[in-house]
């Protein structure tokens, strides 16, 4: 098969669920998404859960072609953090999107809670792994407690709910990353 084409298609499924949530994620769709003709997606994925399948494969594949850094200190994680927040609300906001809408149809689907779980430990292993190169004193807890405040955070992030946002102080990205890892580490 085509790869670019494979590729358009897994990517216009990703656009979809991002605009229309997993139940808006028909064949139809991704083919006007993609701009392709009628039954292309269906040639490529066949069944409902191929096409789900493809969507998440590809949203791993997308984050896991983001560079990671190891933040040498604080104030080097204070920007990893930042930055990547930043990337959820602007270019990476249509995967968060992707991504939650996933997370959401991993409850009625339950083999899709297998690939995102992967996904989310090794998000988890890479946050303890930047928390623990900055020199701060890292537990299991501690760690997870900043990666779940950082996973909470995105659906407020994409949202584009000013009153919340401020609310939950992300309308200060840099407050708000200081003050989680004061919090949970002690301040600086």
């Amino acid at each position: 098969m085509n790869r670019e084409r494979r590729d358009r298609l897994r990517d216009a499924a990703i656009d979809v669920l991002a605009q229309a949530g997993s139940r808006g994620l028909t064949h139809r769709a991704v083919d006007a998404a993609a701009d392709v003709p009628l039954g292309t997606t269906k040639n490529y994925f066949p069944t409902r859960d191929a096409l789900l399948r493809a969507g998440t494969e590809r949203i791993v594949e997308l984050y896991g072609a983001i560079p990671r850094t190891t933040p040498a200190d604080r104030q080097g994680l204070t920007t990893l953090l930042r930055t990547l927040l930043e990337h959820a609300q602007g270019a990476g906001r249509v995967r968060v999107l992707a991504l939650l809408e996933l997370q959401r149809e991993a409850t009625r689907t339950p083999w899709l809670a297998t690939p995102l779980d992967a996904f989310a430990a090794a998000d988890f292993a890479y946050f303890e792994h930047a928390q623990r190169s900055a020199g701060l004193p890292v537990t299991p807890q501690r760690a997870a407690a900043v990666t779940m405040t950082l996973h909470a955070s995105l659906p407020h992030l994409v949202a584009e709910s000013p009153a919340t946002r401020t609310a939950a102080g992300l309308d200060d990205l840099d407050s708000f990353v200081t003050g989680l890892l004061d919090t949970v580490y002690g301040a600086a």
